[in-house]
């Protein structure tokens, strides 16, 4: 005996004729979906997961979408087919106003060049001007430095009696202030440079001798600036060759002199030698030092 009760089939066939108005059928695709500016067709499609519809029934629903899109179209310009053939009678006659309007433009452009032109004019005589004034400037300097030159060859040759110069009163050399009150200075000060010698003789000042070559050295710094080639220091170039001809014989003497001073003697020549040095006369110092007496 069977003991399993299929049941009858008119029973089955009922279950299937319930009412089915309460399935989730999809609703129409919205004509808004379509209209945003960021429409992405795979974004789209992936917001439609729950319409629970099959795909060959979606595509029939966008190409109804499609078909009732073009008739509207088609409706829509058959509705505004006079209008739109009239829209270009309306147009015509207006190359006169593109032409005037194209007129006003030329016409700005040329004023716009214009104004262009006399900037740039402007700012080209700036800066001749500007140039001009550097040069100015820099003869300016030139003129500054050449009388510098000048007054120093004078005051060193005053400083070293290479003119005769006398002052007005007694015909006695007329010593720099600053170089007798110094000279008085060292000697009053037992200052070492001044200590007579072995033989009983006055050394050379190296106090005097130094400011000496400062100045001198001063005077071919302001040469190497202005150029040695320079028409007034090539006038003045037998003048300071004399001042350093004088300045090397005073240091010669000094070293000279050096030989007999005592226990001084090393600092002394030592000193001189910085001096020969500070002129950058090196070669004169090597010849001064083979013509001692030692």
């Amino acid at each position: 005996m069977n003991r399993f009760n299929l049941g009858d089939s008119d029973e089955s066939a009922s279950d299937f004729d319930e009412d089915s108005s309460g399935l989730p059928f999809p609703q129409p695709l919205a004509r808004t979906s379509f209209l945003a500016h960021d429409f992405d067709p795979a974004t789209f499609l992936s917001t439609l997961t729950n319409r629970h519809q099959s795909l060959e029934d979606l595509r029939q629903e966008l190409r109804g979408l499609e078909q009732s899109l073009n008739k509207e179209l088609l409706d829509l310009v058959n509705e505004n087919y006079q209008d739109f053939l009239s829209l270009g009678t309306a147009l015509r006659g207006g190359e006169e106003k593109i032409e005037g309007v194209k007129v006003g433009l030329l016409s700005f452009q040329r004023d716009v060049q214009s104004i262009r032109d006399k900037i740039e004019a402007r700012r080209c005589e700036m800066e001749e001007l500007l140039n001009e004034k550097r040069q100015l400037r820099t003869h300016a300097d030139i003129g500054k430095d050449l009388l510098d030159y000048a007054d120093r060859v004078e005051e060193l040759e005053h400083r070293l009696m290479i003119t005769d110069r006398s002052s007005p009163a007694g015909g006695t050399p007329a010593f720099d202030e600053s170089d007798t009150e110094s000279d008085i200075f060292s000697r009053d000060g037992g200052d070492s440079d001044d200590d007579e010698l072995e033989d009983g003789t006055a050394p050379v000042s190296l106090k005097r001798l130094e400011r000496h070559v400062q100045k001198y050295v001063f005077l071919s710094s302001i040469a190497t600036r202005v150029g040695e080639q320079h028409p007034f220091l090539l006038a003045q170039r037998p003048r300071a060759a004399k001042v350093k001809s004088t300045v090397l014989l005073d240091l010669k003497a000094a070293l000279e002199q050096a030989s007999q001073a005592g226990k001084n003697r090393d600092a002394r020549t030592m000193a001189i030698l910085r001096l020969y040095k500070l002129m950058g006369e090196d070669v004169s110092a090597i010849a001064a030092l083979k013509g001692l007496k030692l």
